[in-house]
């Protein structure tokens, strides 16, 4: 694997290539701020990890997006459901690992569904609204995040800074195709020592059929989406060194749904919501810096799929999940070279449901619940130069059902010059059993274990005054993934996987007016995993389902004059696989290219208006089988701030 890693760190130094717009700015190594990497703010220069970050202004040329849609158009990352119909399953895959092995966090605070399968949690329940920055992580993050993180971590961060007025007021309004409506309002400020906000935001569409008619006919109803999200954030400065905040955001929508690949059906429908509070604190001192969260979460989940006259057969679903999350980690300052963190979080989780079938009745699903408590610690050097900077970290995580189990990183990076710099990461992540795959009464097995992976990486990055660049490799393995077993129909350890991949990342910006960013990722990959056309013996597969071999992002944003914008992007999804059917064999659907635009105009500082079109060719694709990609959708719409 080391002749490997050398030779792709050399082709990297030889092509040039790749970066993210935000991660390396300037003529010179980076100095953005980040707090995913080590949970404290630091340098990203300084640290070794793979960092992609989305800031505000990219997000703001995305708000006809979901954050689905924007996080798919990122290296590495795989978002199926993004581009279906509003409301569908939103599944992340990064670095080719499984569903519900990507942790998604809010404001550095884990979030998932504890009546989920897999406990990831739905990226449909955000919206970009209400989102000011993304940090994205790749590589296994267990050390630092705990269960889930064996790919890597997607910190949606909130929180607004550098307020100084008492009142401020965003509003969007825009109106597209498919009678689409999005609407979001924003009050926030700072009063002397209360900074606050405050947020609503709605998306409502009649939607396309979220299944595919293959006959042709044209008789397939519309899907509808109508979903909310409501927030509001207080923090309090007490004194220069500790502030307090308090949060709560409440998610909902409602979603038309299909009964089943190519299958239409006109009274299904899923109506989710999640209730989400906590508290905190931040005490920080040139040294030391402490901080403290807690979250409550309530998820709601409740699918329908109709009752009408003359039905005979119907049923609805009902799951109920609470979590509590509760954290406090330090950081302390050694000296100038060395750097302490030191942490604890304890996870509580319960869920119930029931399932109701005319035929048969009601099945209901128990209060069910666990625990896991874990600490870590994480020591990082910097040398008095800044060119070598070393994380080393492990961590020990005590589940009430399965045990004990640890992980480590060791990451490594150096600086070799103003514009050159090198990394690598040797890293363990894990993934705790689901309540459901642990206790469901027909599939559960409660002598489940955790899901563990070895992670390894290595790559440069370049950047000057034109051209900022990064190629990664990476390599993951994994002996005893969780998976179902279609001969005893319960779950079990028994998946192998490994996966290796390359990411590029280009940023070019010849001219002041002139930006074009671009990414490729290539996954190659082999799974052991039961025979799907046989379900009775043992198969190596050299593919992952939905996910394919290649895949190449491109956009190019030009400001012809000022206030004026135009971006143009286009993306590449190579051929992929997915299920066929139960025993049946996998079906590979095409490669396609989407083009997508977006314009905007501010009139003064106060108004802006904006136009996005989205597949611009109608071009028909899938990313899921028996299920429609997004046809040509259009949007127009003004901001306002004051």
């Amino acid at each position: 694997m080391s002749k490997k890693i050398l030779t792709l760190i050399a082709l990297g130094a030889a092509l040039n290539a790749t970066a993210q717009k935000d991660t390396l700015v300037g003529g010179q190594l980076d100095d953005v701020i980040v707090t995913t990497a080590n949970k404290v703010e630091q340098k990203q220069s300084t640290t070794g990890k793979v960092i992609t970050v989305i800031d505000k202004a990219q997000i703001e040329k995305s708000s006809a997006k979901t954050v689905s849609q924007l996080l798919n158009e990122q290296a590495g990352i795989v978002i199926c459901g993004a581009y279906n119909n509003a409301g569908n399953v939103q599944t992340i895959y990064m670095r080719g690992a499984n569903a519900g092995r990507t942790l998604i966090l809010m404001d550095g605070i884990p979030m998932n569904d504890p009546s989920s399968i897999t406990t990831d949690y739905d990226l449909n329940l955000f919206s970009i609204n209400d989102v000011e920055r993304i940090e994205i992580c790749k590589g296994a993050q267990s050390t630092l995040y705990g269960s889930d993180a064996i790919a890597g971590v997607v910190n949606i961060i909130t929180v607004k800074k550098d307020i100084d007025k008492a009142v401020n007021i965003k509003a969007t309004t825009a109106f597209g195709n498919k009678n689409t409506t999005r609407n979001n309002v924003q009050l926030f400020g700072k009063l002397n020592k209360f900074t606050y906000t405050a947020r609503f935001a709605q998306l409502k569409t009649d939607g396309f059929s979220s299944a595919y008619d293959s006959a042709g006919n044209k008789s397939f109803d519309n899907d509808g989406y109508k979903g909310n999200v409501i927030s509001a954030l207080v923090q309090y400065q007490a004194t220069k060194q500790l502030s307090f905040k308090t949060f709560v955001q409440h998610s909902s929508y409602k979603a038309d749904i299909d009964a089943a690949v190519f299958t239409d059906k006109s009274n299904y429908f899923i109506d989710n919501d999640v209730l989400n509070t906590g508290v905190g604190f931040n005490y920080k001192t040139n040294k030391l810096t402490v901080t403290g969260n807690y979250q409550y979460s309530h998820t709601h989940r409740y699918y329908d799929d109709g009752f009408s006259a003359g039905l005979a057969n119907y049923s609805t679903n009902k799951y109920n999940g609470i979590g509590s999350f509760y954290e406090l980690f330090a950081s302390y300052k050694i000296d100038k070279q060395f750097t302490l963190l030191i942490g604890n979080d304890y996870r509580f989780a319960t869920m119930n449901g029931a399932y109701f079938f005319s035929l048969w009745g009601a099945s209901p699903y128990k209060d069910t619940s666990m625990n896991q408590y874990s600490v870590y610690a994480s020591l990082m050097y910097h040398s008095l130069n800044n060119q070598l900077n070393v994380e080393i970290g492990g961590r020990i995580n005590n589940h009430s059902r399965y045990g004990t189990n640890s992980t480590f990183t060791f990451n490594p990076s150096y600086t070799i010059n103003k514009n050159w710099k090198a990394f690598a990461s040797v890293s363990t992540g894990f993934k705790s059993p689901s309540i459901y795959q642990l206790y469901d009464t027909y599939s559960g097995n409660k002598d489940l274990k955790a899901e563990k992976s070895i992670n390894y990486e290595a790559g440069i990055q370049f950047t000057d005054k034109k051209i900022n660049t990064r190629i990664v490799y990476f390599n993951r393995k994994i002996d005893n993934g969780i998976d179902y077993n279609y001969i005893s129909y319960q779950y079990f350890n028994y998946i192998k996987q490994m996966v290796n991949g390359i990411e590029l990342e280009l940023t070019v910006k010849p001219v002041k007016q002139l930006s074009i960013t671009a990414n490729y990722t290539l996954l190659s990959a082999k799974e052991t995993t039961q025979n799907r056309l046989t379900n009775t013996d043992t198969v190596q597969y050299n593919y992952l389902l939905r996910r394919p071999k290649n895949i190449f992002n491109l956009n190019i944003s030009w400001e012809p004059i000022k206030d004026f914008s135009i971006s143009l992007n286009t993306k590449y999804v190579d051929n992929k696989y997915d299920v066929g059917g139960y025993l049946k064999k996998d079906v590979k659907l095409k490669s396609y290219v989407l083009l997508n635009a977006y314009v905007a105009y501010k009139l003064n500082s106060h108004i802006q208006f904006f136009a996005d079109v989205q597949n611009i060719g109608n071009t028909k694709f899938f990313d899921i089988y028996g299920y429609s990609g997004i046809p040509t959708l259009a949007n127009v719409g003004v901001t306002f701030n004051w």
